[in-house]
């Protein structure tokens, strides 16, 4: 199995980049409507998790329900914002 370039990263840094492309998400969602929105605002839920994470241990203080996703989420997380590049792409290209 081959490892991803983002999968090398530190979890701070994977977790940045996951909540910068939910970021996007947000901003291009306030753009548009009709069913382009339907599907990004559908993108935006299921990537919402992603704003419950944390990249740090708990060593001092609260977490306010922060949890550490599993390697795995991160895995996931990360396969589905390459899906949603390749289909805004496919879609805005055909």
């Amino acid at each position: 199995m081959t490892l991803r370039p983002e999968e090398a990263l530190p979890a701070v840094e994977r977790l940045a980049h996951l909540r910068e492309a939910l970021a996007v998400l947000a901003v291009a969602l306030a753009g548009v409507h009709g069913r382009l929105a339907w599907f990004l605002g559908a993108a935006t839920t299921a990537l919402t998790p992603v704003l419950h994470w944390r990249a740090l241990p708990n060593d001092h203080g609260a977490t306010f329900g922060a949890v550490l996703p599993t390697p795995e989420q991160y895995t996931d997380a990360e396969e589905a914002i390459r899906r949603l590049h390749e289909t805004l792409t496919h879609i805005t290209t055909a």
